[in-house]
């Protein structure tokens, strides 16, 4: 390709709002476009790097048996209200109504249309395992589009979906996709960690998000020292320590208080006592309208996911509203650990049903003696209060957020925080759609029906794609690995305006063409040195060859990543190129 052709040339000049390395680099190199925010185009440069990519992930994805297809991108909206997603997803779905009024829903995953499709075949279990999977577009209405294809509001996906007679069966498959994904990253340069995550909208009882370390990732999760433990922030436990095991329990009292103290460090400095002495309520509303009141140490944060799990809620649990603790005679640094109920019933969204106040207690609640609080008033609250003793819910559990520095699971090391990009994801369903789904069924050898078990695997290729550029950049511009580079060779000439330079920069150009070796020309005559260069830095293509007056009948090579050239001749560079 010569470059003076090239639709989509490197640019100077970007928002200053666009901060992440990704962002800039595609934009300047070339790559993207953007249209509307959240939504790109792929220039030629671009897209070659996808289609590379797309190759790979097709190849890995093959070898592991699963078969490739393609679903509509408009999806029934009756079979999103069938699973009840139309309500429950965390993000806004996006909906179209056709001109005889049918009402569609733009993909953003891809669950209920592939079970929609199974469930049209007449299976049986010596049809069963198999895989099949598509690259097709997902839109997702998100509230924030960021990072140009990090977080995106239309991307690629590569998603695939198992289906099974049982669990034993799934977890085979679900072996063979993890170390296909862990292959897919390795090949494009990135190291990869699978970390145990929460489903989310997808559902589920387990995952594994595949992060790439980076600074400017959005998943944060927990590491133990001796690197043994790995989970997501939305389901990472933790070891809970005694505060206080040796002290002797003391009589229930309700005590004076002054009426500035409200907060917990309030709290802290008027008792002379670190936070994990006193009790803390975090109050949430379910979709139903139910108010949760979550009970948990002075020192810990709730984990609104983990809180949403063991409740079995479907959608995102809310942080209540001033109108909610008013409903129950009270506001916010006076909710009580016990005893609220709504003044006024009120009924709940969906159901003929009057909403409840529903208290949780977390399980570092029986790692103290004698806590302050759980009571307060305007100028009273309670102390010397033992969970068990004084009150308890019917709901336990762990809700807490790990942090970094409390105990490991195994109580050995401490937990380590970290960020990455989750670049994919793979998911174990079970029979959380095909228990919703009519029909979703297969004929065991007794010819009875029985209920499909599932898991799904997605990557985002335009995601994939930037995460590639974060870890693989200087301050010059992109350094794309061999495997996904959009040229092999990007060929630099200079003193063109020279006939027999540039007769030689054609044949040279010529010749690695014709030796199927990907190369782009950069052919311009007007153009000075030192901005040929800074393109091709910018760029990113992993050798950079030029043909001047000073090179004579030897070409100029440098990698990309490397910081010194060598003089060496056709033949060599092939061999090097191919090697």
């Amino acid at each position: 390709m010569r470059y003076s052709k090239l639709f989509g040339k490197t640019r100077k000049n970007i928002s200053d709002e666009i901060k992440l390395s990704s962002h800039k680099y595609m934009l300047q190199g070339g790559f993207i476009e953007e249209s509307v925010a959240g939504r790109y185009y792929f220039l030629p440069l671009g897209y070659r790097v996808r289609t590379k990519l797309i190759q790979i992930v097709r190849e890995e994805m093959d070898a592991i048996g699963a078969q490739e297809m393609i679903t509509p991108v408009l999806h029934p909206l009756e079979l999103w209200e069938e699973t009840n997603r139309t309500e429950a997803v965390n993000f806004e779905l996006m909906r179209i109504t056709d001109r005889r009024g049918a009402e569609f829903a733009l993909g953003g995953t891809a669950e209920e249309m592939f079970v929609d499709l199974v469930r049209k075949y007449q299976l049986s279990y010596r049809d069963l395992p198999f895989t099949i999977y598509q690259f097709s577009p997902k839109f997702r209405d998100e509230m924030r589009a960021r990072g140009g294809l990090l977080r995106a509001r239309e991307f690629l996906m590569k998603d695939a979906y198992s289906f099974h007679t049982d669990a034993d069966d799934f977890e085979i498959e679900y072996e063979n996709q993890k170390n296909a994904y862990t292959k897919i990253y390795e090949r494009v340069g990135l190291h990869s960690k699978p970390v145990a995550a929460d489903g989310g909208y997808i559902g589920g009882d387990y995952c594994h998000e595949f992060i790439v370390d980076s600074e400017v990732g959005e998943s944060r999760y927990l590491e133990s020292e001796d690197g043994k433990y790995v989970a997501h922030e939305d389901v990472a436990e933790f070891t809970h320590e005694e505060v206080n095991p040796d002290e002797e329990l003391k009589e229930f009292e309700t005590i004076e208080q002054p009426d500035w103290v409200r907060t917990m460090e309030e709290n802290e400095k008027h008792y002379g006592k670190d936070a994990r002495h006193f009790l803390k309520n975090v109050v949430y509303v379910n979709f139903q309208g139910d108010i949760i009141i979550a009970s948990v140490r002075g020192d810990i944060e709730v984990n609104s996911i983990k809180l949403k799990n063991l409740l079995g809620e479907d959608a995102e649990l809310e942080d209540a509203t001033d109108e909610d603790l008013a409903a129950m005679g009270t506001k916010s640094g006076y909710v009580h650990s016990w005893g609220h109920e709504f003044l006024q019933p009120r009924k709940a969204k969906t159901q003929d049903r009057d909403c409840k106040v529903i208290y949780v207690a977390d399980n570092s609640l029986k790692t103290v003696k004698n806590f302050i609080g759980g009571q307060k008033e305007e100028t009273t609250d309670s102390c010397n209060v033992n969970y068990g003793r004084d009150f308890k819910h019917e709901i336990e559990g762990d809700i807490a957020m790990a942090q970094a520095g409390y105990l490991s699971p195994d109580g050995k090391t401490r937990l380590v925080e970290k960020k990455g990009v989750e670049v994919g994801n793979i998911f174990q369903l079970g029979y959380h759609y095909t228990n919703k789904m009519a029909k979703a069924v297969y004929k065991d050898n007794n010819g009875e029906d029985q209920k499909l078990y599932m898991g799904c695997y997605g990557i985002g290729i335009g995601r994939t794609m930037a995460t590639v550029v974060e870890v693989s950049h200087d301050e010059h511009g992109i350094i794309w690995p061999d495997a996904i580079a959009p040229y092999q060779i990007h060929l630099v000439g200079l003193n063109l305006e020279d006939e027999e330079i540039r007769a030689k920069a054609e044949k040279v150009y010529e010749e690695l063409s014709a030796k199927n070796l990907e190369v782009l020309f950069d052919d311009r005559e007007d153009v000075r040195p030192g901005e040929k260069f800074a393109d091709a830095d910018l760029i990113g293509i992993p050798y950079r060859v030029v043909v001047s007056k000073k090179t004579g009948d030897q070409l100029e090579v440098k990698r990309r990543n490397e910081s010194d050239a060598v003089l060496i001749n056709l033949d060599e560079l092939v061999s090097k190129v191919n090697g």
